[in-house]
């Protein structure tokens, strides 16, 4: 099996040459990269990860514990992560909390247990004093959705509260008064939040909120589903409706089709996230942009910032939603 000091010898460069060219780190004139990635050829050598990662203290991989797997939230955000540090000659170890404390604990020793450089954390069960007792740890890591004080440097988040205020407000500014709002899991932060901001809507409107207008989803199509089933059993009149994620929008929409009801013209209905399936369901659905991708994007920059030292790295923080218009809300004053 070839060696460096082979590689070394053959393009005529020292080894800490070889390095640099191999590791990505530091700049290299392109004549000379392309003297050692021939001899690398030439020789069939591979570059030993164990070996590199024990000789420069880094293993140029980066942890990323998500709540799941699945679905267009989760894949955008790890697609952006991923395509950033592919672009900086990065690699990623994906693992999923699903929500529970005892599985996001495990998965962030498991990557710890990886060696991985830094990690990427979209957590919701684990405490902000883990999380604090954490940062105290030689693992650097950098938390996307949620906003912790007392490591507020680590943190990228979106504010929520804004975006469940801009969502009412915009039923509200079409003629609506008599609104439904499917929540999220009210023991999430970001689920809190955007419920905050639709009664801070309702009341700067000088509507009286009444808790039978609220189901508590689950962020699933089934939580919409099961929303509509609700909120119509109240025998309440309904024109519009607030859904805290795209995916109970969508849910919600097949169900109030089901139920006889016509969108927009009979509900109105209102998402949040602006997902790919938000352009796709009928009528297109009108929603709050998430810029999930972009944070993902920008949590990645963190960690070449901070860890990789790439300091040309511009970070942004916080992030503000915004309304998207399309087809599946409608006034009633027009």
């Amino acid at each position: 099996m070839a060696t460096i000091y082979e590689v070394s010898k053959l393009a005529g460069v020292s080894l800490a040459t070889v390095s640099r060219v191999m590791n990505k780190n530091t700049p290299v004139r392109e004549s000379t990269r392309k003297k050692v990635e021939a001899a690398m050829a030439e020789l069939g050598y591979r570059p030993n990860s164990i070996a590199q990662s024990l000789a420069s203290s880094r293993s140029n991989s980066i942890g990323i514990l998500v709540s799941e797997l699945h679905g267009p939230f989760y894949g955008a955000m790890i697609s952006s992560i991923e395509a950033e540090f592919r672009t900086a000659g990065k690699h990623v170890i994906i693992a999923a909390g699903h929500s529970e404390e005892a599985t996001e604990r495990d998965g962030i020793e498991f990557l710890i247990s990886r060696n991985c450089d830094a990690l990427i954390l979209h957590v919701e069960a684990v405490s902000d004093d883990y999380l604090v007792q954490l940062s105290k740890n030689e693992i650097p890591f950098v938390l996307i959705n949620r906003q912790i004080p007392a490591i507020e440097a680590h943190c990228i988040s979106l504010n929520n509260k804004l975006g469940g205020y801009l969502a009412t407000q915009t039923l509200l500014k079409q003629g609506h008064r008599q609104l439904g709002y499917i929540s999220g899991p009210l023991w999430k932060a970001d689920a809190q939040d955007r419920y905050r901001g639709h009664k801070l809507a309702l009341q700067e409107a000088g509507i009286e909120w009444d808790e039978k207008r609220l189901f508590e989803g689950d962020f699933h199509e089934s939580g919409g589903s099961n929303g509509v089933k609700y909120l119509l059993e109240q025998g309440l009149a309904l024109t519009g409706l607030i859904c805290a994620n795209d995916e109970m929008a969508s849910g919600a929409m097949t169900e109030a089709r089901e139920q006889g009801l016509a969108i927009p013209q009979q509900l109105s209905i209102m998402g949040f996230d602006n997902v790919m399936l938000s352009h796709y369901t009928y009528p297109k659905l009108t929603t709050i942009d998430y810029p999930i991708a972009a944070m993902g994007q920008m949590a990645a920059r963190w960690v070449l910032k901070h860890i990789y030292q790439q300091e040309k790295q511009q970070l942004q923080l916080v992030f503000e939603p915004r309304v998207i218009e399309r087809d599946s809300c409608v006034s009633l004053t027009s």
